[in-house]
């Protein structure tokens, strides 16, 4: 959703001229669509592949005379082409075709003896032979080149009320070399990489960010950084290609054959290597493939050019065009190595042609390779704060040694016409829109923002419907400091909440960061395992509207917390806090009673505890953005979390009750399964040493709202079980509809199926049942309590619904034994 609120802010645009335009549509004889017609311009290596309704458009700027159109089963066509070469209708004759020394069949491409099966499997022999991969370690220039273009711009999109004021924008467009429609430049962002790599185990990457520079975002990194993790490096040789977060089988994959379709089209002469061109196309639809060409040389089998294009039925959500494109360069005889990758994406809501959209087109090219060095281990590490400001004030005439590729003047004229909307009050509008909608908050002044304004409403059987506001400073992401404030209201209890804190960055290069806070609110403290004591942090499930049953096993607390952190190693973090903090019941109908000694006589009603808390948190292969106290991850999802905490209590530090020590860990994993999608699995141990009543133990966590939630029990009741130690495991895995393409009735529908399961066992100790006075019987899963799901993702693009049942503990009075979760969020 948010690249749609993206294209509302910069515009610009000029125009550039190709030496031929070709688009057309390739047909039988009884003027049925060819889908995957090989399509070139004769002489040339400049090719593509018509689409599943034998729809095509190529151009180049170079000039041509004759297109050549060619495909299984059918004679090979050659059209003259005209000054007018737009909307072709190319028919094809069908009879048994013959390339030069070249067999091929018509229907689907047969696997046995098929000659451009038997090229694939010494392109897979010989994959580890090919570029970077033939030495001990290298280094090599990269150069970036981001853009984004507003496509399909038309006389009712310029006259519309958004672009009012604005319209000197649409004076000048251009035409897309991929798909040929009309596109308005809106954003481009260029940068100069230093890239260090090792192939030796432990194999080591580094890249080191030398200059950068963009169009009117300097500022606001958290949007650059959504652009950049979109277009993440790929291996071709690679079985599988990760974009957008979904894995597209590689053409040139092991698994390959299973899922395309390979043809040996031609043969040429690129530069001085003979090379063979192989044609391939999808099997099936509404799988992650791709189609296109190849062209690999007859000696090494190296690839020297490669073009994908995503088919429309692919499953994939927002994105109506995905377009590849890698050449390599000879370094010898026998190495080829990557000279240009370039990728084009059309986002829109629709896939339709006419349906308006954002291009998104990253250009990288590389240079400079350099394989006789050699670095230490610790050459590869990470800086924990590698923030120069030379690196985003390079001169324009650095710009112009160091761009390995010219600028068009379409893309010279974004960074002018940014200069000039910036100044315009309507285009400062949008651009506060677009930032409130991306973050939450909306800027009040300079340094002052109002937010998070959806958690602005809630509701609970204590408060009622409760009321929030709350404000924050911040300038940009580089802030040293940052305080936050809210005041929260409820209509039922009629009591106000509050809560403030602040967090100060003493030193950048290992982030050593004081903080301190305090909050007294209402919180329901049965909704994770795994304690973080984060004055502002608070469960949705402590004021969700919808909930099944009753949500009144609420807390009041009232809890101060002081300490510092600090990142020595780049996503290695040290915490050390200390808290104090007051528990109790927050409704008569929750009862928390406890004995106050071994006479059990004593009994009380509220904590006051005092605690020391040390944790470690690693997670690596994470991606952040901002240098300040506060960094925005772009990766979020895709990288580890582990995270150790040791606590101590303290009796009668302040007044505090009890003494004990808690141990917790927590571990978060991510798996790329290729073509069976992706799983995630999180572990959670933990045990209390020590007498506590229930408040300190751990609740096993439910989740009673009609929403999924991460790491709860969705048919547990808040409290069900309670625990001072316990093992904890959830396992899930979105197939990305693997299975229900397969299905005919429904394939066109893109729905993706999900499967989980998740697991607890733990125990009481006697001495914190004997401290038990509330009533509450405390049961624990001593034998594994385990439920299961099966889901259904990407209904209508956005929702999901899971069908949750109940594996054991059947007999336990009210324990519900099936419910059906729903959920939203958009998802590539």
């Amino acid at each position: 959703m948010k690249i749609y609120i993206f294209i509302l802010i910069v515009l610009i645009s000029t125009i550039t001229f190709a030496q031929v335009k070709v688009s057309g549509k390739v047909v039988d004889e009884n003027g049925e669509p060819i889908s995957f017609a090989d399509v070139f311009f004769k002489g040339s290596t400049k090719g593509t592949v018509s689409d599943e309704n034998g729809k095509f458009y190529l151009e180049s700027d170079k000039k041509y005379g004759i297109l050549i159109v060619n495909f299984l089963g059918f004679d090979r066509k050659e059209v003259a082409l005209k000054s007018h070469n737009f909307d072709l209708k190319i028919v094809l004759k069908e009879e048994a075709a013959r390339l030069d020394a070249v067999e091929i069949y018509s229907g689907k491409v047969k696997k046995k003896g098929n000659p451009a099966i038997a090229i694939l499997r010494k392109i897979w022999a010989h994959k580890r032979q090919n570029g970077i991969y033939l030495f001990n370690q290298y280094q090599n220039k990269k150069y970036e080149k981001i853009e984004f273009d507003l496509n399909n711009v038309d006389e009712k999109l310029k006259k519309s009320k958004i672009f009012k004021g604005l319209e000197f924008i649409f004076d000048q467009v251009d035409s897309s070399n991929i798909t040929g429609k009309a596109y308005l430049p809106i954003f481009i962002n260029e940068a100069v990489y230093k890239v260090y790599g090792k192939n030796k185990a432990p194999k080591q990457y580094k890249e080191n960010l030398v200059a950068n520079k963009n169009s009117g975002f300097q500022n606001h990194q958290s949007m650059i950084a959504f652009v950049k993790q979109l277009y993440t490096d790929y291996n071709i040789y690679n079985n599988y290609i990760k974009i957008f977060d979904k894995s597209f089988t590689s053409p040139v994959s092991r698994t390959g054959p299973s899922v395309y379709n390979y043809v040996l089209a031609d043969s040429s002469f690129i530069g001085n290597k003979w090379c063979y061109k192989i044609v391939y196309y999808p099997r099936r639809k509404n799988e992650l493939t791709f189609k296109g060409q190849f062209w690999v040389n007859d000696t090494t089998f190296a690839l020297k050019k490669i073009t994908m294009q995503a088919t429309r039925s692919a499953n994939i959500n927002w994105v109506k065009e995905l377009y590849l494109e890698q050449e390599f360069d000879v370094l010898n005889d026998s190495v080829f190595l990557l000279k240009k990758d370039y990728m084009m994406s059309d986002f829109a809501l629709k896939k339709k042609d006419k349906s308006k959209g954002i291009y998104g087109k990253r250009t990288t090219i590389y240079s400079d390779y350099n394989f006789n060095i050699k670095h230490k281990e610790s050459f590869y590490a990470k800086r924990v704060n590698d923030y120069s400001k030379e690196i985003y004030a390079k001169s324009d005439g650095y710009w112009k040694e160091n761009r390995l590729e010219v600028l068009s003047k379409d893309e010279k004229g974004i960074y002018k016409m940014l200069d000039t909307l910036r100044t315009m009050r309507k285009f400062k509008q949008l651009f506060d829109i677009t930032a409130t909608l991306y973050s939450g908050y909306w800027q009040i002044t300079k340094s002052i923002d109002y937010g998070p304004i959806f958690s602005s409403i809630g509701a609970n059987d204590v408060e009622g419907t409760r009321i929030r506001t709350g404000a924050r400073t911040f300038s940009n992401l580089n802030d040293l400091a940052r305080g936050q404030i809210f005041v929260a209201y409820g209509t039922l209890d009629k009591k106000l909440k509050y809560g403030i804190s602040g967090k100060w960055m003493i030193n950048k290069q290992n982030r050593f960061t004081i903080f301190a806070g305090n909050r007294k609110d209402v919180e329901q403290t049965g909704f994770s395992l795994t304690t973080i004591n984060d004055v502002l942090n608070r469960s949705f499930a402590s004021a969700a509207f919808f909930t099944r049953g009753d949500n009144f096993r609420l807390t009041s607390l009232n809890l101060t917390n002081i300490g510092f952190e600090f990142e020595p190693v780049n996503n290695l973090q040290f915490k050390v806090s200390g808290t104090y903090k007051t528990l109790a019941s927050a409704s008569p109908l929750f009862n928390i009673d406890y004995y106050r000694d071994n006479t059990y006589t004593d009994i009380k009603s509220d904590i006051t505890q005092s605690e020391v808390d040390v944790s470690v948190r690693y997670t690596p292969n994470r991606v952040n953005y901002g240098y300040g106290v506060e960094r925005g991850v772009s990766n979020s999802g895709r990288y580890p979390i582990l995270f150790l905490s040791y606590t101590k209590g303290f009796k009668g530090l302040i007044n505090s009750d009890f003494n004990y020590q808690k141990l917790q860990l927590y571990y978060k994993q991510p798996y790329q399964l290729g073509g069976f999608g992706r799983m995630h699995s999180t572990l959670e141990i933990g045990k209390t040493f020590g007498q506590v009543p229930i408040l300190l133990m751990d609740a096993v966590p439910g989740n009673q709202t009609l929403f999924m939630a991460p790491n709860t029990f969705d048919l547990l009741d808040y409290y069900e079980f309670v625990t001072d130690k316990y093992a904890a495991l959830h396992i899930e895995n979105n197939f990305n509809g693997r299975l229900f393409s397969r299905i005919p009735i429904l394939r066109k529908l893109n729905l993706r199926e999900i499967v989980g399961i998740r697991g607890i066992i733990g125990d009481v100790s006697q001495a914190n049942i004997n401290l038990n006075a509330s009533g509450i019987n405390y049961r624990a899963p001593k034998n594994i309590y385990w439920e299961w799901h099966v889901g259904v993702a990407n209904i209508l693009k956005i929702l999901r619904i899971d069908f949750v049942f109940r594996g054991n503990y059947k007999d336990i009075p009210g324990a519900s034994q099936f419910t059906i979760k729903g959920g939203a969020g958009f998802y590539f």
